[in-house]
């Protein structure tokens, strides 16, 4: 296997993985994506999951490697739960595409699956149990064979001020009134200008929230939904969506390969960035392309959150198309994911992993795309900016 060494990349930019769809933007933690089944322009199956149809190896090992990591699966699965006695919940399983799935089978695949983790001994005997118990139902994905591509994010950690100073220059801002604004809402280049610090003084005036010292920083943030933050008078604060803009979102990986600036199989976000620090001018062309404009709120220090209201999980926690994927499930993931090696280089590896269906975003469309939380700091934003791989996802019912 290839060896991927990122060392020197700063910690704010190995961020998320472009992949096909671009970066992925998460305004879905506080508003709901619109469902894809109804875009015309994008193909999406009717029927999202099926009875998988062949025996399915659905070993996790690492359970049974470190307690915490077993710990971690448990915590998401009680997320689940908290969140299935919802009306949320309640509301998202009235008309969900696949009958035979519903709320409550949900609920109960997700307590008993708690107590046979709880109960077994090695990852052979939940198999076994697993095998007896449950039938998985697999992603039609992206063509006949359930292909799925899966791509990383993460919640960064970044330097920020409370006062704008000549370091930090470039603001996240609060969210305005946007109920008052007629559709269309006002583009990226309108609210910030072209070089990002021409910002629209009639909408935005006194909105801003905190200030970065760098201009592709900011606009990262914004397209991670989420960030903890190490400001300059010794204090911490997190922040999350608080709003955004009715404008379309789209990925600038996706128009540096459009234009023949990367290679679609180099599409990844080191190489973005490393292209950027190249060409810091071009900023002024690219990021302006994405026209929808990201707010954000104080989130009084807040662990990163999922679109049901509950707090994602490293490694636990997954993004799809909550138009399609019965939200707060259980599922099994068959990738590959960047591991560290005994070397101190990310290797790709082979997993399969259990995991909670918890989040949504912006480019995270149809049933064959789906994005895994990789935690917060540094070495999960090294990790994230490099998953991009396909492989298959299964859902557990109980029988």
């Amino acid at each position: 296997m290839r060896n991927l060494r990122i060392a020197g990349i700063p910690r704010f930019l190995a961020l998320v993985t472009l992949g096909i769809s671009g970066v992925w933007v998460n305004p879905a933690r506080s508003l709901p994506t619109p469902s894809a089944s109804v875009n015309p322009m994008i193909a999406v199956p009717m029927i999202p999951l099926k009875p998988a149809t062949q025996p399915l190896n659905a070993l996790d090992d690492r359970l049974w490697e470190r307690s915490s990591d077993r710990q971690a699966l448990l915590t998401a699965i009680d997320h689940s739960l908290r969140y299935l006695q919802t009306a949320q919940a309640v509301q998202a399983y009235q008309n969900y595409p696949v009958k035979e799935i519903t709320r409550d089978r949900v609920d109960r695949s997700l307590r008993r699956f708690r107590q046979l983790v709880l109960t077994s001994r090695s990852a052979q005997d939940l198999q076994t149990a697993i095998e007896r118990e449950f039938v998985f139902y697999q992603s039609t994905g992206k063509d006949t064979q359930g292909t799925v591509s899966f791509t990383g994010y993460f919640e960064p950690v970044h330097k920020a001020s409370r006062v704008r100073t000549a370091v930090y220059r470039y603001p996240l801002y609060r969210s305005p009134d946007l109920a008052k604004l007629k559709p269309p809402h006002p583009t990226r280049l309108e609210l910030e200008g072209k070089d990002g610090l021409q910002a629209n003084k009639g909408l935005l005036r006194g909105l801003e929230l905190v200030w970065l010292p760098d201009r592709l920083e900011a606009f990262l943030v914004q397209v991670q939904g989420s960030a903890r933050l190490q400001l300059t008078d010794g204090t911490r604060m997190s922040i999350g969506v608080a709003g955004h803009t009715n404008q379309p979102y789209t990925g600038i990986g996706r128009e540096l390969v459009k234009d023949g600036k990367l290679r679609l199989e180099d599409l990844n976000l080191p190489n973005v960035v490393s292209y950027f620090q190249q060409h810091p001018d071009e900023l002024d062309t690219y990021l302006p392309r994405n026209r929808r404009f990201v707010f954000f709120q104080n989130t009084q220090g807040a662990p990163a959150m999922g679109s049901l209201g509950v707090p994602v999980t490293a490694e636990r926690s997954i993004a799809t198309d909550k138009s399609l994927m019965p939200p707060g499930a259980i599922a099994l993931i068959q990738t590959q994911l960047p591991i560290l090696n005994a070397n101190k280089f990310l290797e790709q590896r082979p997993v399969s992993r259990f995991v909670l269906d918890q989040d949504t975003g912006g480019a995270i469309i149809g049933a064959g795309r789906v994005d895994i939380f990789m935690g917060t700091g540094k070495e999960a934003g090294d990790r994230a900016g490099l998953v991009n791989a396909t492989g298959q996802l299964y859902y557990l019912l109980l029988k």
